[in-house]
């Protein structure tokens, strides 16, 4: 590698005269040097990095001057020490010229800023020269002008124009984002009506996703950036492009997932933005989106999330969402998905309904004392008939299972938060069956069959089985063991009575071997202890600062003596089914999801 990157420098050197020899050679060096960090390094201290830059200032053949800018971005990105060595005011001022002079190719400037690209990624000192030197004026004056609207339709012959443009929307989310910088996003801000003119023109994903991709960044974590979009009309560009989005096919929906991204940049934790999104159609497209089959787990994860920060604090919103059915799409999320993200975000959304919930639940309590009770019943039903009208095909689906049974022997288990999901009854408090009642006998063999289990019961089978065994191997023992017993009257040995008369003398034996298996068992099993409010505080404390790292959230906090990591993981789990089941319960105790 050493000898190569030699060869290829000398040969730089004294090919001057001829510019594709040149062109080639640095080129070349590009490839070698993206393949291999260590190779970037020997380059920069054979001096091979400053000749380039030097080529590439005093060169008088353009295509040099493009390969020399493209070798340059290429070593800085692969490289930090040559990021750092290229990052001057010099670099920037050449920059700047090149991006600014009339007489430069398209293929110059898209070298130029792709180098540019690669000096302010996450460099919070390449951001600032960049401003400084003018460099992000460029490229602001390049978004506005190196594309019109009216090229989209051409984009095949004018395709040179295009990259140019692309790159350069590329270089305004480097300038803004990682690390982010407040005024190079003021800056940026200023094109916000030309990008909302592009989203207006176009559903080409080539054009949505740069344009997307800038105003995100431009406006993340900036609540005066989100505050001025909103003012220059860009939610509501970005509302019409949802819905003219809103095909269910593949192609338009993943395009549609990143304008909610974009939606979620530029409202999230800012209250004065929520307080303008009902002007909009936003929650019931995306309650819409969300209703897609073909959405992954992430996709889905991002479009709940922008509800949860639509209904924060937006009452308003949060009517809209239960108005469009929302809730029982978040449940569903939550029943159906074992994506942790997805579920908090899920969770997110109905603690942020829970409060409209009880209001609009109250409202129909009042105005149900004004209807006599048929009036009422018609109201009721019809109520339920609408909430539950998409999911009739599902609860018929499973009606058909049940009636597909060969014979009453197969049952069928379902679980409590399955049973209210789909025919919404508040009484059960486990499993129920299908077909003949429960009793003694068959419980066990009904649980065994089931394909369907409550954890519940899942434990319970788990410990009969256990306890058989250690039973079995008791008898077995204790039968191995047994000698002839010798009866002092009668002057002779005599057999066990077990051996004698099994089906009397063996079950007091058992019994007591019971016993003694019983009091092991206690023997070892560990004193219950009830966690208090205060370990119930600490437990929540400790995951919300900690993650689930149970042993570490032990250590942090005065739990009782004898609690362990298992102990405040099976817990938190169980504080979290609760949870869940407790919104399930107030959402359809009222009939309202």
């Amino acid at each position: 590698m050493k000898t190569d990157l030699n060869l290829l420098l000398e040969c730089l050197k004294y090919q001057m005269e001829h510019p594709t020899t040149q062109k080639e050679a640095l080129v070349t060096i590009y490839s070698a040097c993206q393949q291999n960090s260590d190779a970037s390094d020997y380059f920069r201290e054979i001096g091979g990095l400053m000749f380039v830059y030097n080529l590439a200032k005093s060169s008088v053949h353009s295509m040099v001057k493009e390969a020399a800018f493209f070798t340059l971005g290429g070593l800085a990105e692969n490289n930090v020490f040559c990021q750092q060595t290229l990052c001057t005011s010099g670099s920037f001022e050449d920059l700047y010229r090149h991006l600014t002079n009339n007489d430069s190719s398209v293929n110059l400037k898209r070298m130029s800023v792709y180098f540019l690209i690669a000096l302010v990624s996450n460099n919070r000192r390449g951001q600032m020269c960049a401003r400084e030197s003018g460099c992000l004026n460029a490229l602001l004056q390049l978004f506005r002008t190196s594309l019109s609207v009216c090229d989209v339709k051409l984009l095949d012959q004018k395709i040179n124009e295009y990259h140019l443009w692309s790159s350069t929307c590329s270089a305004l989310c480097a300038s803004v984002n990682n690390p982010q910088n407040e005024e190079n996003q003021k800056f940026c801000s200023l094109v916000f009506p030309h990008a909302k003119d592009w989203l207006q023109s176009s559903i080409k994903p080539e054009i949505v996703r740069p344009v997307c991709s800038f105003i995100g960044l431009t406006v993340a974590n900036n609540s005066r950036m989100q505050q001025f979009f909103v003012s220059v009309g860009g939610l509501a560009v970005l509302d019409e492009l949802l819905v003219k989005l809103r095909h269910n096919s593949l192609a338009s929906t993943k395009l549609a997932v990143v304008v909610t991204k974009t939606i979620d940049a530029c409202i999230a934790d800012n209250s004065a933005v929520g307080i303008n999104l009902p002007r909009y159609n936003i929650v019931p497209n995306l309650l819409t989106l969300l209703s897609y089959k073909h959405l992954d787990p992430g996709e889905k994860n991002s479009i709940i999330l922008t509800l949860g920060h639509c209904t924060d604090g937006c009452e308003e919103n949060q009517f809209a969402l239960v108005k469009n059915n929302g809730l029982p799409l978040m449940i569903q999320a939550l029943t159906e998905s074992q994506d942790e993200e997805l579920n908090k975000a899920a969770t997110f959304v109905l603690q942020n309904c829970k409060q409209i919930t009880e209001k609009l639940s109250l409202k129909l309590g009042k105005h149900s004392l004004k209807l006599d009770d048929a009036e009422q019943l018609k109201v009721d039903w019809q109520n339920r008939e609408m909430i539950l009208e998409d999911y009739w095909d599902k609860a018929k689906e499973i009606l058909r299972r049940i009636e597909g049974l060969e014979n009453d022997q197969q049952q069928v288990v379902l679980c409590f938060l399955v049973t209210c999901y789909f025919s919404n009854i508040l009484y059960l408090s486990g499993c129920i069956t299908v077909g003949i009642p429960l009793n003694s006998r068959n419980f066990s063999k009904i649980l065994r069959s089931c394909q369907y289990l409550c954890e519940q019961h899942k434990v319970t089978l788990e410990t009969e089985l256990k306890y058989k065994k250690k039973i079995k191997r008791s008898i077995i023992s204790s039968k191995n063991t047994s000698t002839d017993c010798y009866d002092s009257a009668a002057g002779k040995r005599v057999k066990p009575a077990h051996e004698i008369c099994p089906t009397k003398a063996a079950y007091p034996s058992i019994s007591i071997m019971i016993k003694q298996v019983s009091a092991v068992e206690k023997s070892k099993r560990r004193t219950r202890k009830n966690f208090t409010s205060e370990e119930i505080r600490f437990l929540l404390d400790g995951v919300k600062k900690m993650g689930h790292h149970w042993n570490l959230i032990l250590w942090t906090y005065p739990f009782q003596k004898g609690r362990t990591n298992v102990d405040l993981a099976k817990k938190y789990c169980h504080l979290q089914v609760i949870f869940q089941i407790n919104f399930v319960l107030v959402f359809y105790t009222f009939g309202i999801g």
